[in-house]
């Protein structure tokens, strides 16, 4: 697929310096025509919508160029204990900001155990790159069409994740999320995991084709971002695809900064927040930096409805809801 000049600038400091072709509209035209000589019956009427609707929207996507390397700093604040990743992702973008390509990244596996924020990690580069995040919740899954559309012939049947979120977006480069990837349930007939073969490698990304929709796609410059507590669970050839990053709990010290990073945030975020104190009290990060970091803004938000019923601006530690019992709290580096 092709790519052609320059459009303007995103507002997130990632120029959107180019546009990519993620079809050829003449093979969507000849499969319309084909569907039209045949005589489809009511039964097509999807199949014949979703190639129209490519023709109505067009082939070309912004693809982000980046001209420089933002700033990151905040995001190394905010995520202390995934410095690796972030150093990846500005490798990347430093080898295309003086460059005509647009931006690209190796496909990544975030490791670690549930609650340490892996996937709030992939939104916040999502923001940072300003093309959006799809989400693909691996664990719910049992067949792989939800990645690579269903078969035209079966009831029901649509295209893909990958499908949509290149036609039916704005980008040729968003950010996809696989999460859980090692949830994936498979029975003996479908393998949720199939199509991430050929998805994961640059090469054959190029010709990638949705089984309902039966054009070739360019999901070269998908932003592959993956999820997983247990990377036994992950067949080998899938790893050998991506980088692999080990994200440990972060140190006591981290999760206060954590913590209160979510507390400025949801200051920030609601009218109300500025009736508050600028800073939280020591007892209260010192207890909510025993919870996961997924955890914190659940437990902050019931905090700061508990001080307003007691007419207070100040969170309190009892403010804080209680850990159940037999509920283990996440471990931390030492």
């Amino acid at each position: 697929m092709s790519s052609c000049s320059l459009v303007p600038s995103s507002s997130m400091g990632l120029p959107i310096a180019r546009m990519r072709r993620v079809f050829d509209a003449s093979d969507v035209e000849r499969k319309l025509a084909q569907l039209q000589n045949n005589g489809a019956d009511r039964d097509q009427e999807p199949l014949r919508n979703t190639w129209q609707r490519m023709l109505d929207r067009g082939p070309q996507r912004f693809a982000v160029k980046p001209s420089g390397i933002p700033d990151m700093a905040p995001l190394y604040e905010q995520l202390p204990n995934f410095t690796d990743p972030l150093d990846d992702v500005r490798r990347h973008v430093a080898l295309s900001q003086d460059s005509h390509d647009s931006l690209q990244v190796t496909p990544m596996l975030l490791l670690g155990p549930p609650g340490v924020g892996k996937t709030h990690f992939a939104r916040q580069i999502a923001d940072l790159l300003g093309t959006g995040m799809s989400l693909v919740p691996m664990s719910s899954m049992t067949a792989g069409w939800l990645l690579s559309g269903s078969s035209s012939q079966w009831k029901g049947a649509k295209p893909g994740k990958v499908f949509q979120t290149l036609v039916d977006g704005e980008y040729a480069n968003p950010v996809i999320v696989v999460d859980e990837i090692d949830k994936a349930s498979a029975d003996a007939q479908y393998d949720p995991l199939g199509s991430l073969y050929s998805l994961l490698e640059h090469d054959t990304a190029q010709n990638f084709v949705d089984e309902f929709a039966e054009v070739p796609i360019d999901a070269s410059q998908v932003i592959w971002i993956t999820t997983a507590n247990d990377e036994r669970a992950i067949p080998e050839p899938i790893l050998n695809r991506m980088n692999v990053f080990e994200i440990q709990p972060p140190s006591p010290e981290a999760a206060r900064r954590i913590a209160g990073n979510l507390y400025q945030a949801i200051r920030r975020e609601h009218d109300w927040g500025a009736r508050f104190e600028p800073e939280p009290r020591a007892d209260v990060l010192d207890q909510l930096a025993n919870l996961a970091p997924r955890e914190m803004r659940r437990a902050l938000m019931t905090a700061f409805g508990n001080a307003r019923l007691d007419n207070r601006f100040a969170l309190e530690a009892d403010d804080l809801p209680r850990t159940p019992s037999g509920r283990s709290r996440i471990g931390f580096m030492q």
